[in-house]
């Protein structure tokens, strides 16, 4: 037998049970929300504008007071707002955030590797890119409880712009999909072992 034979005899040998079309669908959805998730996080933060306060819109990047005018007011230093620690609460939220997307980042970047170029190491792959995943939730929810602490004789339900309810939502989608990735992972059979018959 040619080395040729040998080798393709040993491929076919080590070939990987398929997985199921329902496996297959969650973990696209799974990448899909956290690509979405990413993105709302991302134009919160740039945007940063989270709290209408009667005439007061407090944001990340900066203060404004909207008077009659057209254009509201808006002062890059924090501490002109008249509330105390909100400099270094929002450099803290804003490192928070940032950190958090870069972590969801890498986590989206395993999660597709694992499911591009499957070997023997794409569950673990998988399993790196979901953990991260639950230190975006973190850092993300810490950064939104900081925000909402700062602030919080400020605070209304009607209050908080559409821009924090998408940082809301994304931080809730990347608990969901950190834990439901952990989870597949779990109850699914490991590529590398050969079906039982």
């Amino acid at each position: 037998m040619t080395a040729l034979g040998v080798q393709a005899q040993r491929m076919l040998g080590q070939r990987r049970p398929q997985r199921s079309f329902f496996e297959s669908f969650i973990r696209t959805l799974i990448i899909t929300c956290v690509a979405l998730a990413v993105v709302l996080s991302s134009v919160s933060i740039c945007d940063g504008h989270w709290l209408l306060a009667e005439d007061r819109l407090f944001g990340l990047w900066n203060f404004c007071t909207i008077t009659n005018q057209s254009w509201p007011h808006c002062l890059r230093d924090l501490s002109q707002a008249h509330v105390p620690g909100l400099a270094v609460g929002m450099g803290v939220t804003r490192s928070a955030g940032a950190m958090a997307v870069v972590a969801a980042i890498f986590g989206l970047e395993l999660l597709m590797v694992s499911q591009v170029c499957e070997d023997i190491h794409s569950r673990r792959k998988w399993a790196i890119g979901s953990f991260l995943l639950l230190v975006s939730f973190v850092l993300s929810s810490g950064g939104l409880l900081t925000f909402v602490i700062l602030l919080r004789n400020q605070v209304t339900l009607t209050g908080f712009t559409l821009m924090f309810w998408c940082k809301f939502t994304a931080s809730f989608l990347f608990f969901l999909n950190a834990i439901s990735g952990l989870h597949i992972n779990s109850i699914t059979q490991p590529w590398d072992q050969p079906e039982k018959f």
